[in-house]
């Protein structure tokens, strides 16, 4: 990403990729256990196929996922 740094608590979404999440942002389960992070930002799947998830490992750019655009 380039450009300014985005506000702390912010997510982006990035083009054919995961979502970046960053600064103080609690990440929780579904029945809202919160999830330990060990980074200020943090990448979550957005393509459904990560063995890692909610978190993002690549998995994306093997599955050729592709978001709408976005513009």
């Amino acid at each position: 990403m380039t450009g300014p740094e985005p506000p702390a608590g912010s997510v982006f979404a990035c083009p054919n990729g995961p979502f970046l999440v960053r600064g103080d942002v609690e990440i929780l389960t579904a029945d809202g256990q919160p999830i330990p992070r060990a980074r200020r930002t943090v990448a979550l799947c957005r393509c459904g196929k990560s063995t890692i998830k909610p978190f993002c490992d690549g998995t994306h750019k093997i599955i050729g996922f592709r978001t709408e655009d976005e513009g």
